[in-house]
């Protein structure tokens, strides 16, 4: 998952400084001559081509489309800069418009920025406003050509409205609001670099191969200005006008595909594909009629069209609310009398809204995950599942704002990660992000406007486009008639990039430049559920290695948390958390060598690394121990095919998955004193995962027997195995046919999943170091070893025991599921903590101050005790058994007793509401399972403190009578839970004037020195009689213990308190609550907490801890 941090960086292409009289940029004319006006003709000129649509004939003849002449190869026969060229030999045969830099022109300024579209490869951007096109280097972020729209251009064509990119980069399309397509030409030479420091003498720099920081210190000496990325250089790029397009039938829509322009017009309402180069196999353009798809509305017209290459699929929105799926159908090799030459899509209706309110406005295809996210008028997002390309797109979920419409504003923007993770949408108002299957993460509708309005931030105010850069490391926002484009950096989940059980149950995030590491595994309990900060181990990567190596795209920690590696877009770097040194290859040709291709795990101190190098596949490993160099590589093994994954199982095993489907069992084993992976079996999975690329996790879970004694070869004839594809967890589960050959058999077990965690990818040997010493892991019913948790966007689930589920899976298809624990968590999860009994996530926060001009994001730690809900499940179950034994495991814990008392408020909340009943009542059950444990009288106290006095007649229906408990506390010499039993006897009216309760606890206390109990208790009696007279009278009742005492210390002690009103003793008592929560039992007092009078509320308290 993603989440903002710190602030954003800003850029723009205009300042507030006037330009100077030699400023000068590059002025088009866009195909005009210079002196033309604007009554003029534009299309008169050798440079122009322009294209009329025929008219449509009244019986509806075929329309032709609006086509321009052939357009034009750019003519690049050298490259140079923008500022330097020159040349314009043979522009007008050619149909290319050098442009120059003589023409003077300012950039315009105060013009909001209208578009803003980021390449395929994402090394590039473009932003545009009404009259220039700015073209944007990503790393470093500068601008590598501004083209300035002349007035001549202007009157002519309109203003710019949007900007579209083929996918190679190579030619950049504007539209304008009078309805032409102007064309530039880009062309770039990789090997030419401007702007490139040099330092003439730089002998004396001291250059260090190892940093403990990740700072410059280790740069080459020409690059220590140079940030993550910048390796490269700044670019240099040409920039050409191509031809302008006029289409006639005026432009709703278009996008650029990497063969084609489509476009969607206006009226008469089509669809026109202009090829970008001629083809003699077919005519340059194709034209279909929208009233002509049979699939399609005959009145509709496309407002919102989308492409996503990665699956082929287009979205289409048209003016009556409705979504579309379409394919275009390629040209028939040899046509026959079924095909249709002049059938262009096919498409099918996913989203039909059923009120105005949902009627779609933008459309995202999300490849990854085989989804499709629908935004809709009300601000919510649709999100719908792609099974297949016949129509097949059944709901899957529904994204929704924190706050109304009215506070959101209309939905401007809609865009997923490009790992599919995360889905940003854009408002009117604000933005806000989602995880993948709805958990709501971050959003800025919270934020104080005025802060914003006076900094200037309209990033928080209101966002018309963005997109994501950096492989997801940065998002950049466009703000309401904004100039600016802020660049806000993005922290995210190590699983993302690489799906290992490590960065399940360590959390890891990874940002642009840095790595954080939670360490609060090995803290005592109640300090790592703390959020303080020095929980978080923070590191830089080096930035020898980000330099030319930047995006990180894989990040993995080992099983112990001693070790992290990462790895960009070629080579690796790893670290020691504990002596906090990086290690990365001093030779950059070494580095650049290979590039991990199938994620990294660690065994022991070796990194495990899947790579590619030079078109061959390895599973490579490198020690920690040793320097990074080609020569010091443990061991390399060679893998036929490219691989998806690899992934750590149980002790020593490596399981590989690889893209002809199949899964490789390796064993880690000593070979001649050197740690190899030894291959002991193999499974093909051919026919079973139809698309091995869509597989994000793979696990499999060995028989307790096979996996204690038996032969590693065998294991894959006993292992089922677990797949994550496309958000569903498979479970695959070997059996052998009527032939004797193994078969396995499939069933989807959940859906809808973000992560998964099994808890016997945990190796024991590093379960130790997490939990505390208290904590017993046992095979005993009720253990959470075997346990499978699934998190599916809106909860997080599990199966206390993974063999239910095999077992129920294994005998009938149709069977159910045994039933799962549900816990409702209101962060996004991260890791389970199972010795501390707690859910581990982070939360963003956005810190507004007005002390400071910028706004900036930071996170929090959240956690969540995981112990109440499971427990209510065995119990609701009716198996006391399990919930006794699972209870026992965690008794040890500081925090036990506070999570007992969680179970105990939530059901007696709802059983005082539904009184179910006592056949059926599960709080009878939960008072049993406490009263095994000797905090069984505080947690009823505490529970009593946080609830109403309506709840308490429910609550003791089921237990002794309060005399009864008062008489154990006293006893047990908990004098402070026995003092709270008292007030909750005088709340039932068995509790008399100066009764002999209150004199036996108070003479107790007096004998043990309790002075702050004797106070509590003298307060609760003043405040039952205006009078005092019940004060005086248990005193009295006490006066021989006190004479005996010759202490005058003693005597003020127990001096009767002065005459108080009973208003003031309730603002007092309410003024003694606001402790916290997780407390000792022991030090807690329950006197203060409500009025013995009028059996006032004392409010309810927050149990998340």
């Amino acid at each position: 998952m993603y989440w903002p941090i710190g602030t954003p960086r800003i850029y723009a292409t205009t300042t507030a400084h006037p330009p100077t009289r030699n400023t000068s940029f590059v002025v088009s004319h866009d195909g005009l001559h210079t002196g033309v006006s604007a009554d003029a003709s534009p299309f008169s000129g050798s440079e122009l081509t322009t294209a009329r649509d025929r008219e449509l004939n009244a019986d509806g003849a075929d329309v032709q489309p609006s086509t321009p002449g052939p357009p034009l190869t750019p003519a690049t026969p050298f490259i140079r800069s923008i500022e330097h060229d020159s040349s314009r030999s043979g522009a007008a045969k050619t149909g290319i418009q050098y442009l120059s830099a003589s023409d003077h022109a300012v950039i315009p300024t105060s013009e909001p920025i209208a578009a803003l579209k980021v390449s395929r490869t994402g090394h590039l951007f473009a932003v545009i406003t009404a009259s220039t096109l700015a073209i944007w280097q990503t790393k470093p972020t500068v601008i590598l050509a501004i083209v300035v729209r002349s007035e001549s251009s202007m009157r002519a064509y309109g203003p710019s409205v949007d900007l579209l990119i083929r996918p190679d980069s190579a030619i950049f399309v504007l539209q304008t609001s009078l309805d032409y397509l102007i064309t530039y030409s880009l062309a770039t030479d990789p090997d030419a670099k401007v702007y490139k420091p040099r330092f003439a003498d730089h002998t004396n720099i001291q250059r260090r191969r190892q940093s403990h920081f990740g700072g410059p210190g280790n740069s080459a000496p020409d690059q220590i200005l140079l940030g993550p990325g910048e390796g490269a250089g700044v670019r240099d790029l040409s920039v050409r006008f191509r031809r302008t397009i006029k289409v006639d039938a005026g432009i709703k829509c278009a996008i650029a595909l990497d063969d084609e322009l489509v476009v969607a017009t206006k009226k008469p309402a089509t669809i026109q594909c202009i090829r970008w180069t001629p083809d003699s196999a077919a005519s340059q353009i194709s034209t279909e009629i929208i009233s002509r798809m049979g699939w399609l509305d005959k009145k509709a017209s496309i407002q919102q069209m989308t492409h996503d290459r990665p699956m082929n699929l287009s979205t289409w929105v048209t003016n009556d609310g409705k979504a579309y799926a379409v394919q275009r159908i390629p040209p028939p090799t040899q046509p026959t009398s079924e095909t249709d030459p002049k059938k262009l899509f096919k498409g099918y209706c996913f989203h039909t809204p059923q009120d105005p309110t949902n009627h779609a406005i933008r459309a995202v295809v999300n490849a990854r995950f085989s989804l499709i996210a629908v935004g809709c008028a009300d601000g919510s997002v649709h999100v719908y599942s792609a099974r297949d390309y016949a129509g097949t797109i059944p709901p899957s979920h529904v994204h929704k704002a924190t706050v109304s419409p009215n506070q959101s504003g209309r939905l401007t923007t809609l865009t997923y990660s490009p790992d599919g993770y995360c889905l940003f949408a854009g408002y009117e108002k604000g933005w806000a992000t989602w995880s993948v299957f709805g958990k709501s993460a971050c959003n800025s509708f919270n934020a104080d406007s005025s802060i914003a309005h006076i900094n200037g931030e309209g990033w928080l105010t209101g966002i018309t486009d963005a997109c994501w850069v950096g492989g997801a490391s940065e998002l950049l926002l466009v703000g309401h008639r904004s100039e600016a484009i802020w660049s806000l950096e993005m922290a995210r989940s190590a699983v993302t990039g690489c799906y290992s059980p490590p960065n399940l149950f360590r959390t890891v995030l990874q940002s642009s430049s840095s790595i954080m590491v939670y360490r609060g595994y090995d803290l005592p309990d109640l300090t790592s559920i703390s959020a303080e900060p020095f929980l978080w181990h923070t590191t830089r990567i080096p930035s020898s290695y980000l330099l030319n190596q930047w995006p990180i795209k894989c990040t993995v920690i080992s099983a112990d948390g001693r070790y992290v590696a990462v790895a960009g877009r070629r080579g690796l770097a790893h670290y020691s958390v504990n002596s906090g040194r990086w290690k990365t290859f001093s030779n950059t040709v070494m580095e650049n060598e290979f590039q991990v291709r199938g994620g990294m795990c660690w065994y022991q101190h070796i990194l495990v690394a899947a790579v590619e190098a030079n078109r061959s596949y390895e599973i490579r490993l490198y020690s920690r121990e040793a320097a990074l160099d080609s020569s010091n590589v443990m061991f390399t093994q060679q893998i036929p095919a490219p691989i998806v994954l690899i992934t750590p199982s149980g002790e020593d095993s490596l399981l590989v998955y690889t893209y002809d489907n199949l899964l490789y069992h390796f064993v880690f084993a000593p070979v001649s004193g050197i740690i190899q992976p030894i291959q002991v079996g193999q499974i093909a999975f051919n026919g079973i995962v139809r698309s091995p690329a869509r597989v994000r996790g793979l696990s499999w879970i060995l028989p307790e027997k096979q996996m204690m004694d038996g032969d590693p070869s065998q294991d894959v004839a006993y292992a089922s195995v677990l797949f994550l594809v496309d958000g569903k967890l498979v479970l695959l589960q070997p059996s052998v046919n009527q032939g004797g050959q193994l078969k396995y058999d499939m069933r989807v077990i959940s859906h809808s999943v973000e992560f998964y965690t099994s808890m016997r990818d945990q190796p024991s040997t590093y379960m130790l170091g997490e939990n505390s010493n208290h904590f017993s892991w046992g095979t005993d019913q009720g253990s959470l070893r075997n346990s499978l948790w699934v998190f599916e966007g809106q909860s997080l689930k599990l199966w206390p025991d993974v063999h239910d589920v095999l077992y129920a899976a294994s005998y009938d298809s149709n069977k159910e599921l045994p039933p799962t624990v549900s816990i409702s968590l209101d962060f996004y999860p991260l890791s389970i903590l199972l010795g501390k009994g707690i859910v581990l996530g982070v939360e963003p926060d956005l810190v507004q101050r007005r002390d400071v001009n910028y706004s900036f994001f930071r996170f929090s730690i959240r956690t969540h005790l995981f112990l109440p809900d499971i427990l209510r499940f065995h119990l609701h179950a009716n198996d006391a058994t399990a919930a006794l034994t699972l209870a026992r495991q965690y008794q040890d814990l500081e925090y036990f007793a506070h999570g007992l008392e969680v179970l105990l408020h939530h059901v007696l909340d709802e059983e005082v509401d539904l009184a179910p009943p006592p056949e059926a009542a599960l709080l009878p059950r939960v008072l049993t399972l406490l009263s095994s444990f000797k905090q069984y009288l505080d947690i009823v106290v505490q529970c009593t403190r946080k609830t109403e006095v309506r709840s308490w007649r429910t609550l003791f229906a089921y237990l002794p009578p309060p005399q009864e408990l008062f008489e154990e506390s006293l006893q047990r010499g908990s004098l402070k839970t026995a003092g709270g039993y008292l007030l909750i006897l005088h709340t039932f009216e068995e509790l008399e004037a100066a009764s002999e309760q209150s004199v036996r606890l108070l003479s107790r206390a007096i004998r043990e020195e309790d002075w702050e109990l004797c106070k509590e208790l003298a307060r609760f009696l003043a405040a039952m009689d205006e009078s005092g007279e019940t004060l005086r009278e248990a005193m009295e009742l006490v006066n021989l213990q006190v004479k005996e005492s010759d202490n005058p210390e003693t005597m003020a002690k127990l001096e009767v308190p002065s005459f108080r009103s009973n208003s003031h003793s309730r603002l007092r008592r309410q003024n003694s609550e606001t402790g916290s929560d997780v407390q000792s039992t022991s030090d807690v007092s329950s006197l203060g907490t409500a009025s013995p009078v009028n059996g006032e509320n004392t409010g309810e308290s927050t149990y998340n801890t």
